[in-house]
């Protein structure tokens, strides 16, 4: 009976001392790029999240080159980033286990409402980017691998521009966040590229202003990938793909779609789109 007594003593020592350790295990890594955070998008629906499945989310905000990274290392649960041919490539390597779109917005080109390049209110990029190379108007790039910097890169190329051989003093490296992108050319009065979300939420504004959109080279779609957890046992697989499946349900495609700056809505939900 003694015996007994000690070993239900024992055990209920043992789950008390075990539940806080289980609280707390009920937490995943987000990797994610800076816009879904600077933004304040996951300010909005990770609380809903939480409140329906008592899941917390612990946000890494990184440009997505750095967060594909940090997914690679196991350093996260999701990835929720915006570079799709680099999210194909990290589930086809076997580091993610399937990619979903979620949404998307665009890409829109800031500058000065003196607009020294003479783009302001057009709809083409490459026409936009090719009178910046040519009047050598200051542009501010990001330079951080993340995917508003390679949607960048990518419409220097469709200009026919070799950036890395063309780029001049005019052309200002920062490898930082669009947050502080946006900063420095709102400081120094000059051209850049931004997601239009992260652009809304931007309160330092200065004398900048949106001068050319509508491009659909600018389109920016989103995707969301559970970290393979047969590469990185430790992945949280449960509470991860938790999140995954929420996010791209009606209600979580719900609450993305809900979240606006100013009556604007930032963000388009897209789960359903084939191929987005």
């Amino acid at each position: 009976m003694l015996t007994r007594r000690i070993v239900i003593a024992i055990g209920a020592i043992a789950l008390l001392t075990a539940s806080p350790a289980l609280a707390q295990d009920k937490s995943i890594v987000v990797a994610s790029t800076t816009s879904t955070q600077d933004s304040g998008l996951f300010g909005h629906i990770l609380p809903l999240f939480k409140a329906k499945t008592g899941i917390d989310v612990k946000v890494v905000s990184q440009g997505t080159g750095q967060a594909i990274d940090t997914g690679r290392r196991g350093d996260a649960d999701v990835l929720f980033v915006h570079a799709k041919s680099q999210e194909e490539k990290f589930v086809a390597d076997g580091f993610g286990v399937k990619r979903f779109p979620v949404m998307y917005n665009d890409f829109v080109l800031i500058g000065p409402k003196s607009d020294p390049a003479g783009i302001k209110g057009g709809t083409d990029a490459i026409k936009a980017f090719t009178a910046l190379k040519d009047k050598a108007a200051v542009f501010i790039s990001r330079g951080d691998k993340s995917g508003t910097h390679a949607a960048e890169l990518d419409l220097w190329k469709a200009a026919s521009i070799d950036i890395a051989k063309d780029k001049g003093a005019w052309y200002r490296e920062i490898g930082q966040g669009m947050g502080a992108a946006l900063n420095t050319a709102s400081a120094s009065n000059a051209y850049v590229l931004s997601d239009r979300a992260t652009w809304l939420s931007f309160k330092n504004r200065g004398d900048l202003e949106i001068l050319v959109a509508g491009d659909q080279r600018m389109f920016n779609q989103y995707g969301v990938m559970l970290v393979n957890p047969a590469k990185h046992p430790h992945v949280k697989q449960d509470l991860g793909q938790a999140l995954v499946d929420w996010l791209i349900s009606a209600e979580g495609q719900k609450a993305i779609a809900d979240y606006k700056v100013g009556g604007e809505q930032l963000f388009f939900p897209n789960a359903t789109v084939p191929g987005a």
